[in-house]
């Protein structure tokens, strides 16, 4: 009994010593001291009624929730060094402000690449203007739009940055029509002429007359002037971002489970899936030192039962692998007098750079030689492509228009028109079953090549608009998600997009079972948002770029967290729409038709797919 007595004792000993300890970190941290000064400094002129019900109103305030008090805009420089916007928020907690959090935006504008130096300049005042007017943006007005609001009534705030955008929009018109000279005659557009259709090509020599060449091919379109984005727009998306951060932080939350919440509401999901990786290995587009211009990206799409960490981890070593290789290759021999060097057909292609896109930049000079050097990567790793990883292509047809001529230029001096462009991608995909995604395969303009496409090959493979749709504003305003004809659309945040936006887009992809791809934009920050904004949105596909570059690899670093969290919570799981297996088994079907014409025309299979460069 005394035994029990004593241990009992200590017990009691240990839980007073536990509550002091408690009392003594809430009194430090609070700072009690100065507040009771504060009160005391306050009511020391008051009668005691007053006295009383001025400590009424003070702790009633402490009981409050935390409101948004301040928010700061400034100009930072992205993973480029390239001018972008920074948001800070603070909020007003038991009576003191506290900052919270801060978020970055990246800039909506291409990176001009083998630009004039003129057009470069242009590029760069355009974006230092946009970002300028989004930081007077944040510092003079939102601060009093939002002060007070709740961080957790995402909708009330969306709302409020919508009408102020708005009127910003209604500002910047009336300020146009004021600049107008009163005395300047309104122009009346004259009816455009018909362009000409472009002269017949020289028909070659024995060429025989074709069904082809009896058609006439419909004038090239102009390409549309791109849509008005007002110069401060970024603030509305940051901003919009920002109080959702914040929200997180003041529960503890992570920042995708709060972005579930502003989805799904009460009926939340009890598994989450991870969007599949889409990972830039090579660049061999329009600004690349090679004669090929139709692959701005060619990516690496790891087999969906794989887990991120396992998908990454898999991009790496072909990253590397590729790097290695790209090493090993000899130095090109110089030319000729004649300008020809006997052996330049056999030559192997040189590097070029690290592109802004996180991977290499390579000079190649034909459409089969990038997809030949992963073919021999994977076969060097022990890898079947199709079946333990897919590829995508990037083709960025809108960078790829020869308005002289009327047609794409997919390779220097080789230029194609719709019909041969949509033959080219027909080939390429029954050569290359696993290629299963083609983003922008023609300009937004094509409207009619984008339902031949569809048609064609999206049994097949997934056809994807990225520059070629519409912002997300405009198919919001439309309600319609397949202006071009697609499987799916490439959705960046930037500029007046809100999480409410996100939130509506996502929900209409899901009505009209369209894909939702998540991307970074040309020129990022170290901000990781996006991720979270994928996997809280229950993307698809995310589209970082490749494993290289700071900006590039904290979101695929963020990934990896996410998915960490969600392992050890029991959340984590697998979507049966995340695989490929009616394409799959339509590239086996592909290959096994193609070996037997192989084997009876030209011999074996490795004569059309080497599996070594």
């Amino acid at each position: 009994m005394g035994d029990e007595g004593s241990s009992s004792g200590c017990g009691i000993t240990r839980d007073l010593q536990k509550l002091k300890q408690q009392a003594m970190a809430y009194y430090q941290e609070n700072d009690v001291p100065r507040r009771l000064e504060e009160l005391l400094n306050s009511t020391f002129y008051l009668q005691p009624a007053d006295v009383y019900g001025h400590l009424a109103n003070y702790f009633s305030k402490l009981a409050k929730p935390p409101s948004i008090c301040k928010i700061v805009g400034k100009t930072i420089l992205d993973g480029l060094g390239l001018p972008t916007l920074q948001v800070e928020i603070s909020c007003t907690i038991q009576n003191f402000p506290k900052y919270i959090c801060s978020v970055v935006i990246p800039a909506h504008f291409e990176v001009p690449e083998n630009a004039l130096p003129e057009v470069v300049d242009a590029e760069e005042a355009k974006r230092q203007l946009a970002v300028t007017t989004a930081v007077q943006w944040v510092n003079e007005s939102m601060t009093e739009q939002l002060w007070g609001l709740i961080p957790f009534n995402q909708a009330e705030v969306d709302s409020r940055l919508r009408i102020f955008f708005e009127n910003k929009v209604q500002e910047d018109k009336e300020r146009r029509e004021l600049e107008r000279s009163p005395e300047e005659p309104v122009l009346v557009p004259s009816p455009l002429m018909p362009q000409p259709p472009p002269p017949p090509a020289p028909k070659k020599k024995g060429q025989k007359q074709g069904r082809r060449d009896t058609l006439v091919e419909k004038p090239v379109l102009p390409a549309e002037p791109p849509e008005p984005i007002l110069h401060g727009s970024m603030a509305i998306g940051a901003v919009s971002l920002a109080v959702i951060k914040a929200s997180a932080h003041l529960t503890s939350t992570p920042l995708y489970m709060s972005i579930t919440s502003l989805k799904h509401g009460q009926e939340q999901p009890s598994n989450f899936s991870m969007p599949l990786l889409m990972g830039s290995v090579l660049s061999c587009g329009k600004s690349s030192p090679g004669k090929l211009n139709l692959m701005k990206e060619v990516m690496c799409i790891p087999h969906p039962g794989l887990t991120a960490k396992q998908g990454i981890e898999l991009l790496l070593e072909i990253q590397k692998q590729i790097n290695r290789m790209m090493e090993m290759l000899p130095t090109p021999k110089p030319e000729t007098k004649k300008g020809h060097d006997a052996s330049k057909r056999n030559q192997q292609p040189i590097t070029g750079k690290m592109s802004h896109l996180g991977c290499l930049t390579i000079n190649y000079d034909t459409i089969e030689q990038p997809l030949l050097l992963i073919q021999g990567v994977c076969s060097s790793l022990g890898l079947e492509l199709g079946t333990n990883l897919h590829l995508a292509i990037n083709c960025a047809a809108h960078e790829l228009m020869d308005y002289s001529k009327g047609k794409y230029e997919v390779m220097v001096g080789a230029h194609k028109n719709m019909a041969e462009m949509m033959e080219l991608y027909v080939d390429l995909i029954n050569k290359y079953p696993f290629i299963i995604a083609l983003i922008d395969p023609f300009r937004k303009e094509d409207s009619e090549q984008w339902d031949s496409i569809y048609t064609a090959l999206a049994s097949r493979c997934y056809i994807i608009a990225g520059a070629a749709s519409r912002s997300i504003s405009k198919v919001l305003e439309h309600r319609n998600t397949s202006t071009p004809k697609s499987h799916g659309l490439i959705i960046s945040h930037t500029n007046q997009t809100t999480m409410s936006d996100l939130v509506e887009i996502s929900h209409l992809l899901d009505s009209q079972k369209q894909l939702a791809i998540f991307g970074s934009t040309e020129a990022e920050s170290s901000d990781d948002s996006l991720v979270d904004l994928a996997v809280g949105l229950g993307a698809r596909f995310i589209k970082l770029g490749g494993l290289s570059r700071g900006e590039r690899v904290t979101k695929y670093n963020r990934l990896l967290t996410i998915e960490e969290e969600l392992i050890q919570s029991g959340t984590w799981g697998f979507s049966e729409e995340h695989n490929f297996s009616s394409f799959q088994e339509d590239a086996e079907k592909t290959l096994e038709s193609t070996a037997m014409m192989a084997e009876e025309t030209l011999g074996p299979l490795e004569s059309i797919f080497p599996t070594e460069v």
